[in-house]
């Protein structure tokens, strides 16, 4: 099968279009035939030998993990889907998973299946802004109904996605385009404070929180600084590092049914040409996702 390899840490020039064997799946997982791939900054990150570079191991390896395609065969002790489904998901993640490529194999309940009429370049641009947005706001917030979330850096893949979740939810939100938008940062009563954005922000987002509200430091973190900051005034934090879920992406598969769900696709891009995708993310800009197109649907 056609691959992209990272062949070296670097540049998007060490992306390389390579033949290599077909992944064969075992017991409770799908091989699936990709037909789009999406694109995310950490995919770019680990290019570079930083992201989650430490658990994929040494180069060449095949990046990615936003993944949509079809079920082609099944392992021994799979219930969740059949031969032939349309399914998505950001299987292994921070391992690897090989999404870069004309099929890869998955845990099947780490996918969830694509609602009839959603097109397979939307789908595979959802599973990691998703998830990381469904994981935070619902089952680490639990934000409920008429609690006003802050969600700072609301222009970006996860935070359009944070804005809807929260909104579906009886949430007030306020939303901050990123570190010129100063305004929002001025608030003093959030429940619960998205940071997407980190760096010294982060430290700011703290004041924004009342006693007893929750930080969700998904950028960067929280050093220690912010963590004193925040006992100092009563708020928690939380550190969240998004995880393959299935059924968290079957809540996104209910949204897209009932066309409850806004999905920004940008700019898609051949398998072939991975390299110019992490370009066009590295030069920064992009309000939408990015997706490669692998195969046929």
């Amino acid at each position: 099968m056609r691959a992209v390899q990272v062949t070296r840490f670097g540049g998007p020039e060490v992306l390389r279009l390579v033949e290599v064997e077909r992944p064969a799946p075992i017991s409770t997982e799908v091989l699936v035939r990709v037909i789009a791939a999406g694109v995310n900054p950490v995919d770019c990150k680990t290019r570079r030998g930083s992201g989650v570079s430490r658990w994929m191991g040494p180069p060449p390896f095949i990046p990615g993990w936003d993944v949509c395609g079809v079920v082609e065969s099944m392992g021994y002790g799979v219930t969740r889907f059949k031969v032939g489904d349309v399914v998505f998901g950001m299987p292994r993640f921070p391992r690897a998973a090989g999404a870069y490529a004309e099929y890869v194999t998955a845990p099947s309940r780490q996918l969830a299946r694509v609602p009839d009429g959603t097109s397979p370049v939307l789908a595979a641009s959802l599973p990691l802004a998703w998830l990381t947005a469904w994981q935070c706001l619902v089952e680490t917030a639990k934000l409920q109904d008429g609690q006003t979330v802050l969600i700072h850096g609301a222009g970006g893949g996860v935070g359009q996605l944070a804005v809807q979740i929260a909104a579906s939810r009886g949430a007030r939100v306020i939303a901050t385009t990123g570190r010129d938008d100063r305004e929002a940062l001025q608030t003093r009563e959030a429940d619960v404070a998205m940071d997407l954005v980190g760096g010294a922000d982060t430290h700011e987002l703290v004041a924004t929180i009342r006693h007893g509200g929750l930080l969700l430091a998904v950028a960067d973190g929280a050093d220690d600084s912010v963590k004193a900051a925040a006992e100092r005034r009563g708020v928690g934090v939380e550190e969240p590092l998004v995880e393959p879920d299935g059924h968290g992406l079957d809540a996104a598969a209910e949204m897209l049914e009932a066309r409850g769900l806004k999905v920004n696709v940008q700019e898609t891009f051949l398998l072939e040409r991975a390299d110019a995708a992490h370009e066009r993310l590295e030069r920064g800009g992009v309000k939408g996702k990015l997706v490669l197109e692998v195969g046929d649907d």
